[in-house]
């Protein structure tokens, strides 16, 4: 996913890795070169061309391989950036104090964002997916219209009489296609919203949609991973009652030792009557976590079919979104695409030291993208009213923020030096800065 999105953006880039199988599909599908080797090998990062490269970002399964990686590269080339996978927990701490020793300029954790992520859309079950911007203050949430939403063949014209309170529809998502709205843009059955609106606002939201959520107090964790222990940890704080059912005997005593509060069940989630003797059917919340994508549908699926009000579903691959759209999963959560959000972030920075978004967010289906930039004196267009601004295609500006205030803008509105703005773009050009959006 990292290397398709990178390759889009037009970045040279050397992949190393020691399975020639690998390296062969990718220099079929993108425009990459290849470098068969051990990654922490000095002779192979020479010949990756590791003393003349921009950026080194190591994310092989071992998080102590990916230090030596970033301290071999570092020690061929003192002036290049690096971004390593750190999963342990037990490196997190380490990895931050001694990052000038291993010469680490990012540490990248997908589990732990995973776990954050999934613990936020606990919080309000009826949002699929959660985007926070404006530290915190803005959020751009995905709401699915059913048959018995209020928002059901409405037209975007009359929202605010509906939810009573300042929101924007930035995008919706249809037949597995991306749609930038207008006013005129009718919602109907199926759709998949995507909403801006500050954050003290969501609770009025669904509160004038007629939607009641509530906390999860009951919660049911398929596959003990990583991603299962720090989202355990998060819950604790909640204080619910959460279940991990793990096959592998070992993770399960691991478990029971890190996470006392929990119930650890050794079993496999496959199988109808361990779960259903577990109380499936009276659970808040089943979230599952294995690592085969395969397993978790199924298991999702059957939860929906048992009644469970809120599914969250793990999948590391994303290739039809319109066939996972047609299956009743609940929301999709992907480490991967979590942690590619992050490191493009960082890479896109890297070209542009000023004026680079300070928060990018892949939204409907990977087909947008949500962005922070704040507005500094290089800025066009400083204190002219938006209706006077001509943007490119496919651009919404769908929030500012002025010394903490929040704006859900309209024609009239205007920004200045020191606020941030929240964008979408949805075709397909990529923005580096703020003054891409403009034509």
């Amino acid at each position: 996913m990292l290397i398709k999105q990178l390759s889009s953006e037009g970045y040279d880039l050397t992949v190393i890795d020691s399975d020639p199988l690998v390296l062969e599909k990718l220099v079929d599908r993108y425009d990459v070169m290849a470098v068969r080797g051990n990654c922490a090998s000095l002779e192979t990062m020479r010949q990756a061309g590791g003393e003349h490269a921009d950026l080194m970002i190591a994310a092989t399964g071992s998080d102590e391989i990916n230090l030596l990686c970033s301290m071999t590269v570092h020690g061929l080339n003192p002036k290049i950036h690096t971004i390593a996978r750190i999963r342990n927990p037990e490196y997190t701490e380490q990895a931050y104090s001694m990052r000038d020793v291993f010469g680490l300029s990012l540490a990248f954790n997908p589990e732990r964002q995973a776990a954050t992520e999934i613990d936020r859309l606990l919080k309000f079950p009826a949002f699929l997916k959660r985007e926070s911007f404006a530290k915190g203050r803005v959020e751009i949430v995905e709401i699915r219209i059913d048959a018995d939403s209020k928002l059901k063949d409405v037209p975007l014209s009359i929202l605010y009489k509906i939810v009573k309170c300042r929101v924007l529809v930035c995008a919706v998502l249809r037949d597995g296609s991306a749609v930038t709205p207008d006013g005129n843009f009718t919602l109907r059955e199926g759709d998949k919203i995507f909403v801006t609106a500050p954050t003290h606002s969501l609770s009025l939201l669904l509160k004038n949609l007629g939607i009641v959520t509530h906390k999860a107090r009951r919660v049911m964790i398929v596959g003990g991973g990583t991603v299962s222990y720090y989202l355990t940890e998060e819950l604790r704080d909640d204080r619910a009652e959460v279940t991990i059912i793990e096959k592998n005997r070992d993770k399960c005593l691991k478990l029971a030792a890190l996470l006392p509060d929990a119930n650890i069940i050794h079993g496999d989630a496959g199988s109808r009557s361990l779960v259903e003797s577990e109380g499936l059917s009276d659970c808040d919340a089943l979230i599952t976590l294995t690592g085969t994508d395969e397993l978790n549908v199924i298991v999702s699926m059957y939860g929906n079919s048992c009644g469970v009000p809120r599914i969250i579903t793990k999948l590391d691959r994303l290739e039809d979104a319109k066939i996972i759209d047609s299956l009743p999963l609940g929301s999709i959560v992907s480490p991967k695409r979590l942690c590619c959000n992050t490191i493009v972030r960082y890479v896109r920075a890297m070209q542009n030291q000023t004026g680079a978004a300070i928060a990018i967010h892949s939204i409907a289906e990977g087909q947008a993208e949500a962005m922070e930039f704040v507005v500094d004196e290089s800025a066009h267009h400083c204190g002219k009213p938006l209706k006077q601004l001509k943007l490119k295609k496919n651009i919404l500006i769908v929030c500012i923020t002025h010394r903490g205030k929040i704006e859900i803008p309209g024609g009239d509105s205007m920004f200045s030096k020191g606020d941030s703005i929240v964008i979408v773009s949805s075709g397909g050009e990529i923005i580096h800065q703020l003054n891409d959006i403009f034509a």
